[in-house]
């Protein structure tokens, strides 16, 4: 069995290497769709466009260490290679499994020291639930998953078709999805982790870069890509959206640290700085997990004076909704102000009132954001509702974070993506 395993993946290496030298394509794509109900993101287990009701998901995550899904790990009868289900479980002294390893939730996650009665033959590791904060004890193993390359324009089947490229993930027991979306099966890791989607599909000769534009309609698609680009949208297909990023420092606390953050100067809301004494000395987190920005009570609160004086001329008012608290009716948000975030490098961030301002239904609008309240983890969490229809640039080499403030005032959106396939060149 261990000789089959050596010559399958050699043989999938060299068909790898031999294609991947005659394809203009070194930049992979992923489609992206938002959850009606929950207002996440996920991408389908196939990695390409869902086209039924009974599609299975992986939930976008921006925190997560590693892949996992709802998996079950047996030794088949047989020798194995391509089939469904045929995985091989990781050893302990795999690197792989020394950098999961040093990824814990919390104290509450069961205990990895486990070779005293299984050996090293396996490596344990504690898959989390980002929503409900549970986490178990499983172990990681490879999976065969097949991604489209892109020329920026269109997806096209890589130079790993048909056979998929090798990528390490964790299977996790039924018990840990209660609280995710339906249909959502497990987590799609877009971290600083070696283990995450960027680091493990990324075309070899291409830097740590990925992209993320969040669809703002559950009928859209999103998308991810993983590279350098260049990224075009079908209604501007002669501008690369590189041309609309300004970039700021992104953040890592340390070296366990798997989240995406930036410093900001200040918040504004209609060009006045909220009255904030402290925000720069702290971080802001961006979080495919929250729906909603949260901030510090303290924040919320300075932040909640500017915002009720500047749209305090707005007629009529409404009762708030919850769990929002502040309200108007639909008809009105033409007259609520754009909020600018000042970055540490200067640049701007606008969130647009398409960003702030979440349709309730029965003509009324709700501005959202949150209070985390005074002990929060984090000063400011930026939620998935703040980048739909915004462009994100995640270079991970150069440590910044390129963004474009919303697409929709460049004439496009992040449903925008042409995912018709090209045909496979020979």
């Amino acid at each position: 069995m261990y000789l089959v395993k050596i010559f399958f993946f050699i043989t999938l290496s060299f068909f790898h290497n031999v294609v991947s030298q005659s394809t203009p394509f070194n930049t992979s794509v992923i489609p992206i769709v938002k959850d009606a109900s929950t207002s996440l993101h996920k991408v389908s287990y196939s990695f390409r466009v869902p086209d039924s009701d009974t599609t299975a998901y992986l939930l976008v995550d921006l925190d997560a260490p590693f892949v996992w899904k709802d998996c079950v790990l047996f030794t088949p009868d047989v020798a194995c290679g391509l089939e469904e289900g045929c995985r091989f479980p990781l050893r302990c002294d795999n690197p792989l499994c020394k950098e999961a390893q040093t990824f814990k939730v919390n104290s509450t996650c069961p205990s990895l020291n486990i070779a005293a009665k299984y050996g090293c033959g396996i490596c344990a590791v504690n898959p989390s639930n980002p929503i409900s904060k549970t986490c178990k004890l499983s172990q990681l193993t490879t999976d065969l998953v097949t991604i489209y390359s892109t020329d920026g324009r269109n997806p096209t089947w890589g130079a790993n078709f048909p056979f998929g490229t090798e990528m390490v993930i964790s299977c996790a027991p039924k018990n840990l999805l209660p609280s995710l979306p339906k249909d959502v099966y497990g987590v799609a890791a877009f971290s600083w982790s070696a283990l995450a989607f960027p680091k493990q599909l990324n075309n070899p000769d291409v830097a740590d870069k990925f992209a993320l534009c969040l669809a703002t309609s559950s009928s859209a698609v999103g998308v991810a890509f993983l590279g350098d680009g260049p990224f075009y949208f079908r209604n501007l297909p002669k501008v690369d959206l590189r041309s609309f990023l300004s970039y700021t420092p992104m953040i890592r606390k340390d070296s366990k640290s798997l989240g995406f953050y930036i410093h900001l100067n200040q918040i504004l809301v209609e060009g006045a700085p909220v009255a904030l004494s402290t925000l720069k000395s702290q971080s802001v987190k961006l979080s495919t997990s929250v729906p909603y920005t949260t901030l510090r009570s303290d924040i919320y609160k300075a932040f909640m004076t500017s915002f009720s004086k500047a749209t305090a001329n707005i007629n009529p008012k409404v009762k708030a909704v919850k769990p929002f608290s502040l309200c108007v009716k639909s008809s009105a948000i033409s007259s609520v102000p754009n909020i600018d975030l000042e970055t540490e490098s200067g640049k701007i961030w606008t969130i647009s009132k398409e960003n702030s301002m979440k349709d309730v239904g029965n003509g009324f609008s709700c501005l959202a954001f949150f209070s985390g309240g005074s002990r929060a983890k984090d000063a400011i969490v930026i939620g998935t509702y703040q980048m739909e229809n915004n462009f994100l640039y995640f270079d991970l080499v150069n440590q910044k974070l390129g963004f474009s403030s919303s697409l929709l005032a460049r004439g496009t959106s992040c449903g925008s993506f042409n995912f018709t396939e090209l045909p496979r060149s020979n």
